[in-house]
């Protein structure tokens, strides 16, 4: 059945790249009206594990795009076996047969992602796979992309598209920046006057609870988990059209000068309102996890507020508009934590609180932020070299590669807070037209240094052909990835 090829059909590699991988010329015919997916009898999975059984469709129809083609050939079963405790995971192709090993059905989904990429044809259509034998893991288990949909609105079908490309890079968190200063597209069951007076349009451009179902129900079944962010104090322009009393009325020269800064931290009001939004939330949104923002936040507006300066004066913080924001974020803390959630917030507020999960975003030294985070004994996701937003040729990739997120003096104990990092793609220049080919394939080069062992992933020059071969996976799956530089793909893009 095996025969053996030296030739240039062979697949690049995958991307991420695994832990271990090792790969033998010799390859066997793999044929769609032959090729089947199979529960292992030992596993703890079977029929009717929908991430599983919905997995196996997917990855048939990215592993044979014409499936319909191709001659009769040797039968190669697939297998998935779920073994406790079974570290790392393990994909074995050998003759007329490949294993998957995974300890859980996130890991499975992972492991069909990477024979996926393993599957290839020749010249007349038909499909191979080489023998191969693979253990991997990720090395950061927050490994995230962060959509703005305030700032411009994204149809739910760009969302969904990009947590395919998502899955195919193996991220796993989408965070979703859903409100801003901009807009307030959420529409909130217990507030819908957020959406209906705060949206661009509030009809067209919201996202219904049913909306976020869709989008919370089809990230899971890729292993992604939705991670929202409701970011306050600052960024709340949109919230004060739907809910009057929240933001606190600015002054100039002693009276109220007609506009509004951020949330009014004086108000008892305030707090209920917000204990109220978070218990819809965090019902609405399951992920253990809740981002409430709490960047940039203008002193301005608040120490020109006579209300909140006596307020400060009660409290006894005197001019210290820092220890208003502490008080604040740690009232917001309180409610998230009484409903089970971990919070996460930007650095901004790290030194106010000690119960939360801190993104490093500031460009600049940021190592020396997240050395000064985990000293704290926090955990950290790594942000600010990732913010994609921004246009940039193509081929500066490389400079999303060569981000080596440990490279700071620390402990191993103290190593191990950094749980991930993340791309940004914020909103002000990006909408559906351009969120795919600005996010790929460099999101992609972010995917590996987040997944893959550093030593193995550090020369760029190395990871080039595969990523240029990943580029083209990209294109015949229907992502319009951006080209890294002159070549072709076999099968390119063929439009919408």
């Amino acid at each position: 059945m095996a025969n053996v090829q030296f030739g240039p059909h062979a697949v690049e590699g995958v991307w991420p790249l695994p832990q271990a991988f090792t790969s033998s010329p010799e390859r066997y015919p793999v044929n769609s009206q032959d090729f089947y997916f199979v529960y292992g009898r030992q596993s703890a999975a079977q029929q009717g594990c929908s991430v599983l059984d919905t997995a196996f469709k997917r990855y048939f129809s990215l592993i044979f795009p014409d499936h319909n083609s191709g001659s009769p050939a040797d039968r190669l079963s697939w297998t998935i076996y779920l073994v406790p405790f079974c570290v790392p995971d393990n994909l074995s192709i050998s003759a007329g047969k490949a294993s998957l090993n995974a300890e859980t059905v996130w890991g499975a989904v992972r492991g069909l992602e990477t024979f996926s990429q393993l599957v290839y044809q020749d010249d007349f259509g038909s499909y191979f796979v080489n023998k191969t034998e693979i253990d991997d893991f990720p090395r950061f288990q927050f490994r995230g992309i962060l959509l703005d949909t305030s700032r411009h609105f994204l149809p739910v079908q760009a969302i969904l598209k990009t947590l395919d490309a998502m899955a195919y890079s193996k991220f796993n968190v989408f965070h979703w920046h859903i409100v801003d200063d901009p807009s307030f597209p959420y529409q909130s069951s217990t507030f819908p006057d957020l959406s209906s007076k705060g949206a661009f349009h509030p009809m067209t451009h919201i996202y219904t609870q049913s909306d976020v179902r869709r989008v919370i129900s089809y990230a899971r079944l890729w292993g992604i988990r939705v991670l929202p962010e409701f970011d306050s104090p600052g960024h709340t322009t949109s919230w004060g059209k739907g809910q009057p009393g929240l933001l606190t009325p600015c002054y100039k020269g002693g009276t109220p000068s007609g506009t509004f800064g951020p949330v009014n931290p004086a108000l008892p009001s305030t707090y209920r309102f917000m204990a109220r939004l978070f218990k819809e939330v965090s019902s609405v949104f399951p992920d253990s996890y809740v981002h409430l923002g709490g960047d940039e936040v203008d002193f301005h507006c608040w120490r020109s507020n006579p209300d909140v300066r006596v307020f400060m004066q009660k409290m006894g913080f005197g001019g210290d508009f820092t220890k208003l924001e502490a008080f604040y974020i740690e009232n917001i803390v309180n409610i998230t934590s009484a409903l089970n959630k971990t919070s996460i917030v930007w650095q901004d507020v790290f030194d106010y609180h000690e119960r939360v999960m801190v993104e490093v975003w500031r460009a600049g030294c940021y190592l020396c932020e997240v050395r000064r985070v985990v000293k704290a004994g926090l955990r950290v996701i790594l942000a600010s070299p990732w913010y994609l937003d921004q246009p940039g040729p193509t081929h500066n990739w490389a400079r999303y590669y060569t981000v080596w997120p440990l490279a700071f003096k620390g402990s191993e104990e103290q190593k191990k807070l950094v749980i991930g990092g993340e791309v940004c793609m914020w909103g002000e220049y990006v909408d559906a037209t351009n969120l795919t080919p600005r996010l790929w394939p460099r999101a992609s080069a972010v995917a590996e240094r987040l997944w893959s062992d550093e030593k193995q992933t550090s020369s760029v020059d190395k990871a080039f052909p595969r990523l240029q071969d990943f580029r083209c996976k990209l294109l015949r799956r229907g992502i319009q990835a951006e080209p890294l530089y002159v070549g072709h793909c076999k099968h390119e893009y063929q439009g919408i």
